[in-house]
């Protein structure tokens, strides 16, 4: 009987095939994801940058990095080590033999499958002369001649090869494992099962145990929980944080505690370069008993962040550890915000708890762009810019010329900037005025609706309000051109240009009934048209009055009774000629108006419907999209590392300091964003005055407060019975009359089938 047989590998040849498919099964997907990038591209790419960045810490580091790491290098060396290993083994599988082969007896006699008996004796009379040993052959090969002969010739050996593919009749199943035979000897188990046991008992649990317990230490923003713990804490107990507590907090964080954060490191030489930095930098609260912000990482932090914001050269020991802080900053502001954020959450939906004022939030936001510019808080904007110096500042403020912002530098004529620029020569004048023409400038429109529902344009109390911030990311060098065809105007220009503004805003926005007031201009056109004849008596009475007698204090007021009395009898004439139109002529203008206004109705509700369509299809790319972070690189001439250009996006009332909707941090602006910021409109009517404020996270003096103002008008009463539930009383007694007949129906089908 067959029955089932298990070999290991003795020589070694099926090992080989196990181990070729293990070794590419690593080597493949290791060289698609670990192989450097081409190295030509990344220098190329700084290539481009130098003219702007080539000043900047950062591109400093990146481009000596990447010319002195020799990380690229092993990585290759090794994938192609593998590679090697794997050409190898394939080239050595290719040339092993296969030890079993199909037999098939017409393949041995060279024949045809279903040759006939006459022909397989023809042809194994001509095979056996040849390969028979008498006649020199092979002997070997006349074996197999004879076998598979016999094989089709022999009716019980055809029947066994037909129906088990052996002449000889079914045999035993033999199954090989691809692993040699040592590995399961007696004499090698026990180093086996050491082997076993150390790499599925020992370092696999070791391994994970690691990952997992290094990754429930960190939020999804890879912040330490026991930070964002930290911080909840004390933006609770201060809700107003003025900047120099803000640092203090930010600066306790457990990212620079070396019992946290490996990455953190406290020198010997602390004790020396540290109280030094505290004599230079004067009172920074060292003497503050409050944990942790006594303890001494905190406090090491704490100088290294203020010695970057003050432009400090601090000593080789300790420079790595201030950009080691300093790169940290930012992220941890971000956590900072979203704290704020979850607090005012719960704030308002609880009710009770103390959220953070509107400035907390907002000097974290500031303190980003100071850390990443390398700026205190009341330095100069001008400051970011390549070769300003304070001493230079003086320059920017004349009699005739009044330059604080960047946004001052940029509109002025060339002229008048390059006089205001004359401590600078003409390479450095270049350089400064290529820096500020790539510097962002930020073109923000709003839109305010109510989606999904019926009067878009209609809020009311409670209800969802979304304001549709586009965001359109241009360069300073384009505003040039325009900005520098008109002079630089004076603040006094400035103030009465905003005043103007604002005035015409307001009119604007005070406007609420551009139709009736439309309808009455028309109204007194028409009447003033229609009456001639009563405006020239009424011009020649006042002539007369005024060629008359001198007592004319009595006559005006006789006058403008007489013109009453003949505007009113005027205006009955007009209503007379007016009803005299016949009946039809009045039915067919009303069906027009009524027609143009159906039409009118039709255009909106398709207009309304298809910005509903587009903003679900918005959201529904949102959600697929996956759009890249990477920006464009923020000029920044201290910060250690390539930041992108990021920004804030919220609203809020700044009369009563709280945030209305919460910060978006905007990360995708290449060229042009569509932000959607949602919040519930207020519960009384009113007109309300918010701000749509934009803010950036790399740069100082760019930040945009455009102001909303919203009319919050009373919600519609629900109809308790909506005319699509009347339902006529005939439908009723019909409905009833159909299932009392059906009722019957079935009764009557229940006796058939009793």
């Amino acid at each position: 009987m067959a029955g089932q047989q298990f070999q290991y590998d003795d020589s070694g040849n099926t090992f080989f095939y196990f181990l070729t498919s293990f070794v590419g099964l690593i080597v493949i997907p290791a060289t698609y994801y670990l192989w450097p990038r081409d190295q030509n591209a990344e220098q190329l790419r700084l290539k481009s940058l130098r003219r702007v960045h080539g000043r900047c810490l950062w591109y400093r580091l990146q481009l000596l990095k990447s010319q002195q790491s020799i990380v690229p290098t092993l990585k290759k060396a090794a994938l192609l080590f593998g590679w090697v290993v794997f050409l190898f083994l394939a080239y050595k599988v290719s040339k092993l033999d296969r030890e079993y082969q199909e037999y098939n007896p017409y393949e041995v006699l060279s024949l045809e499958a279903g040759a006939s008996v006459a022909e397989i004796k023809k042809q194994y009379r001509v095979l056996s002369l040849k390969h028979h040993p008498d006649k020199g052959g092979d002997e070997a090969t006349f074996m197999k001649l004879a076998k598979a002969y016999s094989a089709l010739t022999n009716e019980e050996s055809r029947k066994n090869w037909e129906m088990y593919g052996n002449p000889d009749g079914p045999r035993v199943t033999s199954f090989g494992i691809a692993l040699p035979a040592w590995i399961v000897d007696q004499k090698n188990s026990m180093l086996v099962l050491l082997v076993y046991g150390l790499a599925f008992m020992v370092i696999l649990p070791v391994v994970v145990g690691t990952w997992w317990y290094r990754s429930i230490r960190y939020s999804g923003d890879q912040i330490l929980i026991n930070t964002t713990q930290l911080f909840m804490h004390f933006m609770y107990k201060t809700p107003t944080m003025n900047m120099k507590r803000l640092g203090m907090v930010l600066t306790a964080a457990f990212e620079f505690d070396p019992r946290s954060n490996k990455e953190a490191i406290i020198r010997p030489t602390d004790n020396i370069e540290v109280p030094q930095l505290i004599r230079e930098l004067g009172n920074i609260n060292v003497k503050k008993k409050e944990p942790p912000f006594c303890y001494p990482y905190s406090l090491k932090a704490r100088v290294l962040l203020l010695a970057h914001l003050a432009r400090m050269v601090v000593s080789d020991n300790i420079e790595e550890d201030q950009r080691f802080v300093v790169k940290k900053c930012p992220a941890l502001l971000q956590e900072m915000i979203n704290v704020g954020c979850q607090l005012t959450m719960m704030a308002t939906s609880r009710g009770g708890l103390r959220a953070p004022r509107l400035t907390s939030i907002e000097n974290c936001m500031k303190l980003s762009q100071m850390v990443v510019q390398g700026l205190q808080e009341a330095k100069s904007p001008l400051l970011q810019l390549p070769h300003f110096e304070e001493e230079h500042l003086r320059y920017c403020m004349s009699k005739k010329f009044k330059v604080r912002t960047l946004q001052d530098l940029v509109s002025l004529k060339d002229s008048d900037r390059r006089n205001v620029l004359r401590f600078l020569g003409e390479e450095k004048y270049d350089e400064v005025i290529g820096v500020l023409g790539n510097f962002p400038y930020i073109i923000m429109e709003t839109k305010l609706q109510v989606l999904d529902d019926e009067d878009s344009n209609n809020i009311t109390a409670g209800s969802i309000v979304t304001v549709t911030v586009t965001l359109t990311r241009k360069r300073m060098s384009e505003m040039f051109d325009k900005e520098g065809a008109s002079s630089q105007p004076t603040e006094e220009a400035n103030t009465e240009e905003q005043q103007g503004e604002t005035k015409n805003k307001v009119k604007a926005w005070q406007n609420k009934s551009k139709g009736a007031k439309k309808t009455t201009r028309s109204k007194k056109k028409k009447l003033t048209k229609k009456k001639p004849a009563l405006q020239q008596q009424v011009k020649g009475d006042k002539a007369k009055q005024a060629n008359g007698n001198v007592a004319g204090n009595d006559i005006p007021d006789a006058t403008k009774e007489d013109e009453e009395d003949l505007l009113d009898k005027g205006s009955e004439s007009d209503e007379a000629e007016g009803n005299k139109d016949s009946p039809s002529e009045r039915d067919e203008e009303s069906d027009k108006q009524s027609d143009a206004e159906g039409d009118e109705i039709q255009r909106d509700d398709e207009e309304e419907w298809e910005a509903l369509q587009q903003s679900i299809q918005r959201r529904e790319r949102a959600l697929l999209e996956t759009k890249s972070k990477v920006t464009h690189p923020a000029y920044s001439l201290l910060f250690p590392e390539e930041k992108q250009e990021w920004w804030w996006l919220y609203i809020a009332d700044r009369k009563d300091q709280t945030l209305v909707s919460m910060p978006n941090h905007v990360c995708t602006l290449k060229d042009t964003e569509e932000v959607e910021l949602k919040f519930p409109a207020p519960s009384k009517i009113g007109n309300y005055q918010y701000s749509v404020i934009l803010r950036s996270d790399s740069f100082l003096g760019l930040d945009q407060i455009k102001p909303l103002k919203l009319e919050v008008h009373e919600a519609k009463a629900m109809m308790d019975n909506h005319p699509q539930w009347d339902i006529p009383e005939t439908e009723e007694e019909e409905d009833d009359q159909e299932d009392s007949d059906g009722i019957e129906e079935s009764e009557e089908d229940e006796e058939d089938n009793d």
